[in-house]
């Protein structure tokens, strides 16, 4: 059960993070200001939804590592601090400046230079999680 938890939790968080990462690109690139200022509003909801599933991986991950060992679930758990730290760091605090200046119609330098920052972190995240989802099927057999 705490395997399918695990699987189904990492899915939910790798598809937030390509929706948060494609819409922002998507309305960056063909969308108006207000457009953009939306899609960071709605990706500042998401949270909701990433945030516990990215804590279900994570507590799910580390109790079933407790049985295991070797070089597959070292990699994977070297991914996962990884990803939590340019989660913490970088992509939830990006979130939020970037909403608030969205929100205040401020499209400077400054919110272009996180945008790309955050753009990078999250497409980093993804190729992580896809690494860790693939380590995981051969763990598990598949």
């Amino acid at each position: 059960m705490k395997t399918k938890i695990h699987a189904f939790a990492g899915v939910v968080a790798l598809l937030m993070i390509a929706t948060f990462w494609t819409s922002t690109l998507i309305s960056e690139l063909f969308a108006d200001h207000a457009t953009i200022a939306y899609v960071k509003q709605l990706i500042l909801k998401g949270m909701f939804i990433l945030i516990p599933s990215m804590m279900m991986v994570g507590a799910s991950g580390f109790s079933l590592s407790q049985k295991m060992r070797g070089p597959v679930v070292e990699a994977k758990k070297k991914r996962m601090r990884i990803i939590a730290v340019n989660g913490i760091v970088v992509l939830l605090p990006s979130a939020f400046f970037l909403a608030a200046k969205a929100s205040a119609g401020v499209f400077d330098t400054v919110f272009y230079s996180v945008q790309a920052l955050e753009l990078i972190a999250g497409l980093t995240n993804m190729i992580l999680i896809i690494l860790n989802i693939r380590l995981g099927r051969k763990l598990s057999g598949r």
